[in-house]
């Protein structure tokens, strides 16, 4: 009795092990190219959008060039602060699309290497280094174009664009506003 009690507890727990790998919140991911990276985010890193990178700042009162140039007529700005706006942006999005395609080269060719098995620590350390030193060039200009940005406008405008975007009242907005040339 015990052997088939002994059995059925195996088979019991094999069937557990079973259904939890089947619960795998990464069963998905198999049929992406690069297994790290969703469609989404390959579209992203080579589109040069933000994902989020810049939240410190946006989330601060130090507004985004692209938000900005999409309220400018709300926010009022003069032509000089359109174009100016308009050169931080370019700027910002020319070196967000350069490393952008970098990240997603370097993302395919770890995912290769893992695929292949040809993987090995020095490519590894050398890859995911690479990896995580142009993610933090990215967010960098990411930020630093905010930062530009905010001394670009009048105090007014900084806070007509908190309250466009929808921080309100509670938002933080105790930070100097640089004043317009």
């Amino acid at each position: 009795m015990r052997t088939s009690l002994g059995t059925i507890l195996a088979g019991v727990s094999l069937a557990a092990t079973s259904a939890a790998a089947q619960e795998s919140p990464y069963t998905q991911h198999t049929q992406r190219e690069i297994k790290a990276l969703s469609a989404e985010e390959v579209e992203g890193y080579l589109a040069g959008e933000g994902m989020g990178m810049a939240l410190a700042a946006e989330l601060n009162s130090y507004p985004g060039p692209k938000h900005v140039l999409e309220l400018a007529d709300s926010l009022e700005l003069s032509d000089e602060q359109r174009a100016e706006t308009q050169a931080v942006f370019d700027q910002m999005k020319a070196e967000a699309i350069r490393l952008g395609q970098e990240i997603v080269e370097r993302e395919r060719r770890l995912d290769g290497l893992f695929a292949s098995g040809a993987i090995t620590e020095e490519t590894l350390e050398a890859l995911v280094t690479e990896i995580g030193v142009l993610n933090g060039e990215l967010r960098h200009a990411h930020l630093r174009a905010h930062l530009a940005v905010k001394r670009l406008l009048l105090a007014e405008q900084a806070a007509r664009y908190d309250a466009l975007r929808g921080y309100g009242e509670g938002h933080r907005g105790e930070h100097e506003h640089g004043e317009h040339r």
